[in-house]
């Protein structure tokens, strides 16, 4: 009864974050000194991957399981589902926030994963 693991299971519809606590199957929490653990150490491709495929970034998760399914052992992070819903409460309040990656892109032009 004490003992608790994650492979899949349900994702939050709001912030697409893996639900808390083994009664909703959900993952176990990443917090910030373990975050802090992994900076020290120098992990930064683990750290990445915790925080981004591993937790809300709904296109990296799909990109990464297609690459498991290829054979490949490389994964391009994108844009955390938390950083869209932080964008958009920004805009409700009214706030004007434009987004500039390093591709060519229309300024105020989301990412595709912002959208």
């Amino acid at each position: 009864d004490k003992i608790h693991a994650r492979s899949i299971g349900p994702y939050s519809l709001v912030t697409q974050q893996p639900l808390g606590g083994k009664a909703q199957f959900g993952g176990q929490r990443f917090g910030e000194m373990e975050v802090w653990a992994l900076e020290a150490y120098g992990a930064a491709y683990t750290l990445q991957e915790m925080l981004t495929v591993k937790s809300d970034d709904v296109a990296g998760r799909t990109k990464v399981y297609e690459a498991i399914v290829r054979g490949d052992d490389t994964f391009e992070a994108g844009i955390p589902e938390s950083f869209n819903v932080l964008v958009k409460e920004m805009r409700s309040l009214g706030l004007n926030v434009d987004l500039h990656n390093s591709k060519q892109q229309r300024p105020g032009e989301l990412p595709e994963a912002a959208e």
